[in-house]
């Protein structure tokens, strides 16, 4: 297939693809699944061999967010019945990321609900860093706290934050269709001042949310312009009680397809599958393992995922492993202090390009409560983490 022969040339020499040949990727047939899955494989054992790192997840303030996302439990007026606490203490936190890391994680991610961090809070949080960096020698810290006010990326980058999160989600054109209490340009703000202050960025999107193929594309090639170090890639988790309850818009296939297109257009980055992979991957999870370089251990922010074990034997069982604390996750050419990825080739970026047409399969009337399971366990309760 002459488009894949091109993807996997262009993605070996970190030349970015078209803004056609991205669309071309979303638009390829179930037939063609395992040669585009191969293909993107090549790109990405070149880059990061058949190493997976591990991330594990710590919600140190659940619920109670006056932000209005559509996808997010979490969101003002969420009716999902989801834990709700405060923060966490220090300590406790500290004890919850030791489970994450205990279980082979490499990076703790602290993530916390509402619009941003009050100066209160990001003093709350340099305790709980230097909590886990004291009781766990080598782990990485990624703070996920909202919008980032003047002064304080620089505060979290002194406490030992590694990395900051902060995802697009979708495309500039429609995010105003997913929140209104917030726009596109405040995200992008976010992740340029962490960067700004020396952190690491890790910014990625939600797919599955009714947006187009283009959408998909766009969001792709905004976060590559940013160029982060780090894409999540989400599957929309819908929970009941969020107005995208009802957008089961994924199937395991399409999910493969979207992650494929994401390495691609980040063939160097480390690119990470994220939340609701059990929800839309299913059985085929240990596929997309041939795509991505990252996985989250063990459970989410407000819902649960499969066992810690399953997903420590999924990587061996696909013949991957995972990567450790003294393995540097980047290729070298983007670590700092050598050149990073700003001497690439520039992408093709046609405004019109358009790839053939794809079906997409409808929104189901009935929510899959089945596959959604709320977290009760872990962070905020008495009961130990999956880990």
């Amino acid at each position: 297939m002459d488009l894949l022969n091109t993807l996997v040339d262009k993605g070996l020499r970190r030349e970015l693809p078209t803004r056609e040949e991205a669309l071309a990727v979303l638009a390829t047939s179930d037939d063609e699944l395992l040669d585009v899955v191969a293909a993107a494989g090549k790109v990405r054992r070149q880059w990061f061999g058949r190493r997976v790192k591990l991330n594990y997840l710590v919600n140190l303030k659940s619920g109670l967010c006056p932000e209005d996302c559509s996808y997010c439990s979490q969101r003002l007026g969420s009716k999902a019945e989801i834990l709700k606490y405060t923060w966490l203490k220090p300590d406790d936190a500290s004890k919850a990321a030791a489970a994450g890391v205990a279980g082979g994680a490499k990076r703790v991610c602290l993530v916390a609900s509402g619009r941003g961090p009050t100066d209160k809070d990001v003093d709350r949080v340099s305790e709980t860093i230097s909590a886990i960096k004291e009781q766990n020698e080598g782990v990485e810290v990624c703070a996920c706290l909202g919008l980032l006010s003047d002064g304080q990326a620089g505060r979290l980058r002194a406490a030992g934050a590694d990395a900051y999160n902060h995802n697009l989600n979708t495309s500039e054109a429609t995010y105003g269709d997913i929140c209104t209490t917030h726009d596109f340009s405040d995200r992008v703000s976010t992740v340029q001042q962490a960067q700004a202050a020396g952190m690491s960025a890790c910014s990625g999107l939600i797919a599955g949310m009714g947006e187009s193929d283009g959408d998909l594309v766009d969001v792709v090639y905004a976060l590559r312009e940013l160029d982060p170090d780090s894409v999540p890639v989400n599957f929309l988790i819908p929970f009941e009680g969020t107005p995208l309850a009802k957008e089961w818009n994924l199937t395991p296939q399409r999910a493969l397809r979207i992650l494929a297109m994401v390495r691609f257009v980040c063939p160097d980055i480390e690119v990470r599958l994220a939340g609701g992979r059990e929800v839309h991957l299913r059985s085929m999870q240990p596929l997309a393992l041939h795509l991505v370089n990252s996985i989250f251990l063990g459970d989410y922010l407000t819902s649960e995922g499969q066992a810690g074990q399953d997903d420590l034997a999924m990587i061996e069982d696909a013949g991957f492993e995972v990567e450790g604390t003294d393995t540097t996750t980047l290729p070298e050419h983007r670590r700092p202090g050598c050149g990073g990825a700003a001497d690439e080739p520039a992408a093709e970026t046609t405004a019109d390009a358009e790839a053939p047409a794809t079906t997409v399969p409808a929104p189901s009337d009935e929510t899959r409560r089945d596959l959604v399971s709320v977290r009760r366990r872990g962070a905020g309760t008495d009961l130990p983490p999956n880990a």
